[in-house]
């Protein structure tokens, strides 16, 4: 998508954290459908605890509406942990996540950036594994759902 623009989300609005909201729950809907798990935690999360999440957010802005967001919290030790990167279904294998990421390693720079996805969930892991993270660890999380936990490590 040639139109985005990326700009920091502020959730603490009412406006912004419902289109998050949006965006992320039409995208948890498909990872909950790839993964065989419809009770994913995040498709359940409400206004009022997205608004009090104290994770930084960038947004995916096409024609002025949201398209993807990613957030992600800094731990003690630098590692920049991405907490969610949810794309609206309609602008899926456009680019957005690419961008997103690259934009969040720019906005954030670290040694170290992790993050987790549904073990069956493919195309996330596909993507990831473009942007040079490796697979760390896979854990089970509910009866048949397993997560990967991955990471990638910068030299500057």
């Amino acid at each position: 998508m040639d139109d985005l623009e990326i700009m920091p989300v502020e959730v603490a609005d009412e406006d912004a954290a419902r289109e998050v909201l949006t965006v992320q729950r039409a995208a948890y809907a498909i990872e909950a459908e790839l993964i065989g798990f419809p009770d994913l935690p995040m498709l359940h999360e409400t206004l009022d605890e997205l608004r009090a999440s104290k994770e930084s957010f960038l947004g995916a802005y096409a024609g002025g509406r949201l398209v993807g967001v990613v957030s992600w919290d800094v731990l003690e030790d630098g590692t920049v942990d991405v907490f969610r990167l949810v794309v609206d279904p309609a602008a899926h294998r456009r680019g957005v996540a690419s961008l997103l990421l690259e934009s969040l390693a720019a906005w954030e720079p670290t040694t170290r950036t992790i993050v987790s996805t549904g073990s069956a969930n493919a195309p996330a892991l596909a993507l990831y594994a473009r942007h040079g993270f490796v697979r760390v660890a896979e854990r089970e999380v509910a009866p048949g759902v397993r997560l990967t936990d991955l990471e990638r490590r910068e030299v500057f």
